[in-house]
């Protein structure tokens, strides 16, 4: 299982010496998002995430910080905990705005590196076994405004430092922005969107041809420079969401919204130019202190590898929540919808709000 691994990262490796410098996939670490309640809804939070969370959605959403600090973790783990996902976030209101920081992590670790386990002349010697681990990391540095003390519209702009590694194979460096915004109507709702990778996302690689070579045939492996370039392009989330109080105790908040990919993807509509994917989502919250989530998202056109027909698949997701005072803890469990997959993740999610507390 673990050669599995091993071989799926050489290949990683191999994709990045190509000639091409546009990925489609590049970076995608970062649009997992963050959060339980954001997971739960399907992404459905475009308009209506607005705490410490909100970078990873829309950093205009930061506005809905109102006092004070605020603070969240988030561990998930996929694929029976092959790869680990890690969030790490702080949010600050100041005179002008609202500032934030997140890091973000995700690693498959412990990688066996069996490739000096036969020597040359046939004899096994498993002390030669090393591990290493393929991990992502980002920084993102956020804040969200009120241009011109226009309090109907928030804006939200994040710059990105990213770290990728593939053990002592390679190594790459980003850099990148974000820009959202949050417009608020008269009735109630809230108009959401967020452009990632604003103006693409460079990414720096560098291969250590020497390392490569003890796994990689010379011969029959074309070797990439010793520096490579890579872009991220932009990314577009837009959604509308409302709140309904069914009572004094009891409200629904949906949302619904289209996500698009400026590339030709397995996407419900997809052309060369642009490839759009449909998403809903809902909070049903009682005293806002209970919530329960439901989410939809990722509608794919695949093929059926037993009997080669097209079909739809998707991702759903749900979960649950609670808040006491200022402490809030979520949980969501979604699937890959890949083909009735049956690899579930679990995402535990906390936060911490000062205001709140010192409120009470």
């Amino acid at each position: 299982m673990m050669k599995k691994y091993l071989l799926f990262v050489f290949a990683l490796i191999f994709g990045m010496s190509q000639s091409q410098i546009i990925r489609k996939y590049s970076n995608e670490f970062l649009n997992i998002g963050a959060g339980a309640r954001g997971l739960a809804m399907g992404g459905a939070v475009i308009s209506n995430q607005d705490d410490v969370y909100s970078p990873m959605w829309n950093p205009a959403g930061l506005m809905g910080v109102e006092r004070d600090w605020q603070g969240a973790a988030m561990h998930a783990e996929y694929f029976e905990s092959i790869a680990k996902y890690d969030y790490l976030a702080y949010a600050k209101v100041l005179e002008t705005g609202v500032f934030g920081v997140s890091v973000v992590r995700l690693g498959v670790d412990n990688i066996l590196n069996t490739t000096q386990l036969i020597d040359t002349e046939g004899n096994i010697d498993y002390d030669k076994i090393t591990k290493f681990s393929q991990s992502d990391y980002a920084a993102i540095l956020s804040y969200a405004f009120n241009p011109a003390g226009n309090t109907r519209l928030d804006v939200g702009i994040n710059a990105k430092i990213v770290y990728r590694n593939v053990g002592k194979f390679a190594n790459g460096y980003g850099f990148g922005f974000d820009v959202g915004a949050i417009y608020k109507l008269d009735n109630g709702w809230k108009l959401g969107g967020m452009l990632r990778d604003a103006t693409t996302t460079v990414n720096f690689w560098s291969v250590n041809q020497k390392e490569l070579s003890t796994v990689v045939n010379g011969e029959e492996f074309n070797p990439a420079p010793k520096d490579k370039m890579e872009l991220t392009m932009p990314k577009l989330n837009v959604g509308a969401s409302k709140m309904f109080e069914i009572n004094s105790s009891v409200y629904v908040l949906p949302e619904a919204g289209i996500n698009v990919d400026f590339a030709k993807t397995a996407a419900l509509v997809s052309t060369d130019f642009a490839s759009l994917t449909p998403y809903a989502g809902a909070e049903l919250g009682y005293q806002k202190m209970i919530f329960v989530r439901l989410g939809v998202n990722r509608f794919q056109s695949i093929t059926d590898i037993e009997d080669l027909r097209r079909k739809v698949s998707f991702q759903p997701s749900a979960g649950i929540g609670i808040r006491y005072r200022g402490l809030t803890l979520d949980y969501a469990i979604t699937n890959s919808g890949i083909g009735g997959s049956n690899f579930y993740s679990n995402f535990f999610s906390l936060k911490l709000d000062i205001g709140q507390f010192r409120n009470d």
